[in-house]
């Protein structure tokens, strides 16, 4: 099998690689600055992250190897909820998303030596009306402090969530059925 790259440090990116069966990866995490032109879309602004991404990796792998990057963002009415600075811009944003609903839109880049494909993904999330004292409570588990939009739907976060249209693992930071889609161009079929 071609040797792959996965250049993300999450461990959430991590973990669904190896669920569909992509167990021999090797993590290489460039060093990138997460800017943008101005006046893209959400799903223009996540793609271009993921292709400095890719760019940035592939100084770091052969020509041969297969290198995979991602790029997640939450956005609410257009607006970007980065990850949070603290506690308190993190049970901001928590209120802000309760009761309403909000896009994740990952963008995926799979590069090999000079050939690279980016695609995106968006799934509309829909947070329930939670109170403070709830966020307030979620937020003491710590688990916001590390992610866009401050809440990992894989975990406790799971409980502020009323429901979801799309990919489920976008929301967790890799649509995994467009990167099957993606690899397999690059003649990596995972079924």
């Amino acid at each position: 099998m071609t040797n792959i790259v996965l250049a993300s440090g999450s461990p959430r990116r991590q973990e669904l690689l190896r669920r569909i069966g992509i167990a021999d990866f090797e993590i290489r995490v460039p060093e990138t600055a997460e800017t943008y032109p101005a006046g893209l879309s959400p799903q223009q602004i996540v793609e271009y992250i993921s292709r400095e991404k890719a760019d940035a990796a592939a100084e770091l792998c052969t020509p041969e190897e297969v290198v995979i990057t991602a790029d997640t963002m939450v956005f609410l009415d257009d607006q970007r909820l980065g990850k949070p600075a603290d506690a308190e811009d993190a049970l901001r944003m928590l209120t802000s998303l309760q009761g309403r609903c909000h896009t994740v839109c990952t963008g995926v880049t799979v590069r090999q030596g000079s050939r690279s494909i980016t695609e995106s993904e968006t799934t509309e999330v829909r947070f329930r009306p939670a109170s403070e004292a709830e966020l307030r409570a979620y937020l003491a588990t710590g688990e916001p402090m590390d992610k866009a939009g401050a809440y990992g739907i894989q975990e406790k976060g799971a409980l502020l969530v009323e429901g979801i249209n799309g990919d489920f693992f976008n929301v967790m930071g890799l649509p995994v059925l467009r990167l099957s889609r993606m690899l397999s161009r690059f003649g990596i079929d995972l079924l």
